[in-house]
């Protein structure tokens, strides 16, 4: 078990293809890739390969792309957003893979192309799925997509027990293999709000580095405070309280005037209200971590699961019944599926496209993001779940299941009686109502423009230099 370490430069890939004919520029950073059962090369010999049940072997988070002649390969898991431009060049096609479209504006500059880039021409790899791109020119083919990722849905018997231990065994060795690939000296950081799924994560990582012998000391449970003491900060003292972790909880407290939505927007690219808002608190927090440990490194999050027990208010969204939730595939990991008329190319659908509230403020401050519970073998035994069987289509019931789910699982394995709150947003524990409220506009509609204005303002930056 290995963390991705490959260093090779992030330049061009060179395959049969003659290199000044057809280009690929691979700029993404393969040393946020979290490989946990193989090495990177056997991780991109799966990819390369073109078939999906090698990659479906790929355990952990991973964004990979690998060419083949004119045939390029990408896949990805949710924790790492991967998008694509293909530019057109007299020589021939080349096509740019990035992280964030900021990258591939600064790609085209470089090349005296930024004159082609508008961001709904850009492209991203939806999570679960192996991408076949023909890099053949013009008229560009669409590509190819196969899904690498089916779980069996309604498997698990109509037992919380039974669920939960298999959902939080299953979240054990995860967070285990992904331990082993830190170096032991090195300090971990849970983004803690005392939820039931920050809570989950804090509690296995002590777990599991006890049964290591190796002192909980190296946790830090970091907790966001925008000013005064908002119900995160309480929740989160409540909850190490009654597992007797009071000392793992740092505060991290920051003033309301030293955070903006707009910058939010810009880290992420993209205009969401729900995403931005919490990337907002969540970019405050991490800026903070930084300023006070310059070389801290790994952090470890809950995101991701609420979409895997479908712990989502579904009144507040008007395209959503509960049998739609309940009745649809991953419907909160990957939106209404590729193949819908809603499907977005430019962005993908659901945590595949939201999860950039998480993973581009950690890149931004040079941290390194794991999201165990936004992993196939973790998603694998939540599809598992009966959730019909177990709440009859009632909203209330399904609300109250994940809480009762993860702790019968966290009392099973560890001991831990965990304590579960009623449910609430991150970026909505971070701060009161009334900061909250002062914070971020009511009107969707200021998102789009901001979204729209920091757009303009780099392409007019890169076509002008």
């Amino acid at each position: 078990m290995t963390q991705s370490s490959d260093q090779s430069p992030r330049t061009e890939f060179h395959g049969q293809a003659p290199a000044l004919v057809d280009r690929v520029v691979n700029l993404m950073d393969p040393a946020g890739d979290v490989i946990l059962n193989m090495t990177s090369e056997q991780a991109r010999a799966a990819v390369r390969s073109g078939d999906a049940e090698a990659v479906r072997r790929i355990r952990g988070q991973f964004a990979i792309c690998q060419q083949q002649g004119k045939t390029i390969r990408m896949a990805r898991s949710i924790g790492r957003p991967m998008r694509y431009f293909l530019a057109k060049r007299a020589e021939g096609p080349a096509l740019i893979i990035a992280e964030r479209m900021s990258e591939i504006v600064d790609q085209l500059t470089a090349e005296g192309l930024a004159d082609q880039f508008h961001p709904s021409y850009t492209r991203m790899v939806p999570a679960h799925y192996l991408l076949e791109l023909q890099l053949v020119g013009c008229p560009d083919p669409n590509p190819v997509l196969t899904r690498y990722f089916a779980p069996e849905r309604n498997r698990l018997p109509a037992d919380i027990d039974a669920i939960g231990a298999a959902y939080i065994q299953r979240l054990a060795e995860i967070i285990d293999q992904y331990l082993v690939t830190i170096p032991d000296d090195q300090p971990i950081g849970v983004m803690f709000s005392g939820g039931v799924d920050s809570g989950s994560i804090l509690v296995l990582v002590d777990y599991l580095l006890r049964r290591r012998g190796q002192s909980p000391s190296r946790i830090k449970a970091f907790t966001l405070a925008v000013q005064g003491e908002p119900g995160d900060l309480r929740q989160a003292r409540d909850f190490l309280k009654a597992i007797n972790l009071e000392m793992l909880l740092e505060p991290i407290e920051v003033a309301a005037d030293q955070v903006r939505w707009q910058d939010a927007v810009a880290s992420i690219e993209d205009y969401k209200p729900l995403d931005v808002q919490s990337a907002t608190m969540g970019r405050a927090l991490l800026r903070e971590i930084r300023r006070r440990y310059p070389d801290w490194r790994y952090l470890i999050d809950g995101d991701g699961g609420d979409e895997n027990l479908k712990d989502y208010p579904i009144e507040e969204n008007p395209e959503l019944t509960i049998r739609s939730v309940l009745g649809n595939r991953m419907l909160y990991q990957e939106g209404w599926g590729v193949d819908a008329v809603k499907h977005s190319l430019v962005y993908s659908g659901g945590q595949s496209r939201g999860h950039s509230r998480t993973s581009a403020p950690a890149a931004e401050f040079g941290f390194t993001g794991f999201s165990p519970y936004a992993v196939p073998d973790v998603i694998e035994i939540a599809e598992a779940v009966p959730f019909v069987a177990l709440t009859d289509w009632d909203h209330k019931k399904l609300y109250d299941l994940k809480g009762q789910i993860v702790s019968a699982g966290i009392r099973q394995l560890t001991g831990t009686e965990m304590p579960v709150f009623e449910k609430r947003r991150f970026q909505h524990g971070a701060a009161d109502r009334e900061t909250f409220n002062r914070m971020f506009p009511a009107n969707q509609q200021e998102y789009r423009d901001e979204f729209a204005r920091m757009i303009e303002a780099k392409i007019d930056q890169a076509t002008q230099s």
